[in-house]
């Protein structure tokens, strides 16, 4: 069952409003919306249903303690939602667990949540195009480190970065 509109936002006022801002919001947005001057029946009456529940004093103290329900009722059900893992909070298959990594751990990225070492056993191609990058080159010793490790008799000298190639 959808939820109905929020009548505070119908009219477009804060729920703090003074009643002479609520009025002259439904006058002027009744303007706007009559069916005779170019609106729909449907907005004219989600505006006439907002100004009759929000003119009267005892109906919009009526209709805010259930508003401040509603907002408690959604606020103890999100405690229970399920969210599913994300990328950073689940481990690739064949990496190491989480108590065992060691080095800069990522906090960018696909690969955000796991460690330089990590990245060096399960995509050392990453590694190197990391070490090419603005991001990655505050990394570039370790990342040159795990990748002699990693690749042992590939390259002896460091990747030159985009700025030292000759033209």
């Amino acid at each position: 069952m959808p939820q109905p509109p929020d009548l505070y936002r119908v009219l477009q006022v804060i729920p703090e409003a003074e009643p002479e801002v609520i009025q002259a919001a439904y006058r002027a947005l009744a303007r706007k919306y009559h069916p005779d001057l170019g609106g729909s029946e449907a907005q004219m009456a989600m505006l006439n249903t907002a100004w009759e529940t929000l003119r009267d004093e005892a109906e919009r103290a009526r209709y805010d303690q259930l508003r401040k329900e509603a907002a408690a009722q959604m606020t103890e059900a999100a405690r229970y939602v399920v969210r599913p893992p994300t990328a950073a909070s689940t481990p690739a298959a064949g990496s190491a667990p989480s108590h065992a990594r060691s080095g800069t751990v990522l906090d960018f990225g696909r690969y955000a949540g796991f460690s330089i070492a990590e990245l060096g056993r399960s995509d050392p191609d990453y590694l190197e195009w990391l070490a090419r990058t603005p991001a990655g080159r505050r990394l570039q010793s370790e990342i040159e480190s795990v990748l002699a490790v990693s690749r042992p008799g590939a390259r002896s000298e460091p990747p030159r970065s985009y700025r030292s190639r000759r033209r």
